[in-house]
């Protein structure tokens, strides 16, 4: 691709529940190959790619909890599948040829590498892609709020997060035909409206570092090297102008 990102380096967010297509739980390949080639698009337009990629699609952490497993066994649980889905998004990128490496905020040596963010920063400037797996490595600690923790420490230009739908709306625009849709919204906005496009910790984190968060829809092919040249469909949240 010739046309040139508006962000020099970014990391995208995308949810567990993303990678499972049609099917109600698990991954589906073609979808995940996909996203592979699209982010393997935008890599070629010149910018810095890394990921956070959740685990809602093997395993919730929450649910667990909600049913009677201990919170804090439940969520490592989840980061655990998070693993699954980062080792699974990793075999994709390099069908797609492009170089990727995984690291993981718990250390599993045999299957990737430990989160280091030096480490980390120097694979993104010989242009390989990072999938930051686990979280956070902690508990009580949602990959959301992994995602703008990770895009801090790597000093992204933007946080990317893909979801079901093109953009935040004032409610879910597959249950309410009546809902909204946002193009740009402040931090505040957000965590005034309790608007459940990610969880406060990871709203006021992104505020803090003055990191903008541009929601969009992962299933639209080309979305996400859109985005990247400021064009389509998606809402920005940020400083008020």
């Amino acid at each position: 691709m010739s046309e040139q990102p508006i962000y020099r380096r970014v990391l995208l967010k995308v949810s567990g529940e993303a990678l499972m297509g049609g099917r109600e739980y698990g991954l589906d390949n073609e979808t995940v190959r996909r996203i592979a080639q699209d982010i393997g698009n935008v890599v070629a337009m010149g910018a810095e790619v890394c990921l956070v990629i959740g685990g809602g699609n093997i395993f919730r952490g929450v649910s667990a909890a909600a049913s009677g497993m201990d919170r804090a066994q439940a969520d490592y649980i989840g980061m655990l599948a998070t693993v699954m889905n980062a080792l699974a998004m990793q075999n994709a990128l390099e069908k797609h040829g492009v170089p990727t490496r995984v690291q993981s905020a718990i250390p599993m040596a045999t299957v990737c590498e430990p989160y280091i963010r030096r480490r980390a920063e120097r694979h993104m400037e010989k242009g390989r892609v990072v999938i930051f797996a686990a979280g956070t490595g902690n508990p009580f600690f949602t990959t959301d709020t992994a995602a703008a923790l990770r895009a801090a420490e790597m000093g992204c230009d933007a946080l990317l997060k893909g979801t079901q739908v093109d953009g935040v709306y004032s409610a879910d625009p597959r249950k309410d035909a009546a809902a909204r849709r946002y193009g740009e919204l402040t931090y505040l906005d957000v965590l005034a409206r309790d608007l459940s496009v990610m969880d406060a910790a990871a709203i006021s984190l992104a505020r803090e570092n003055r990191l903008p968060i541009l929601v969009f829809n992962i299933h639209a092919a080309g979305a996400f090297a859109q985005v990247m040249r400021g064009e389509g469909l998606f809402t920005r949240i940020s400083e008020p102008q």
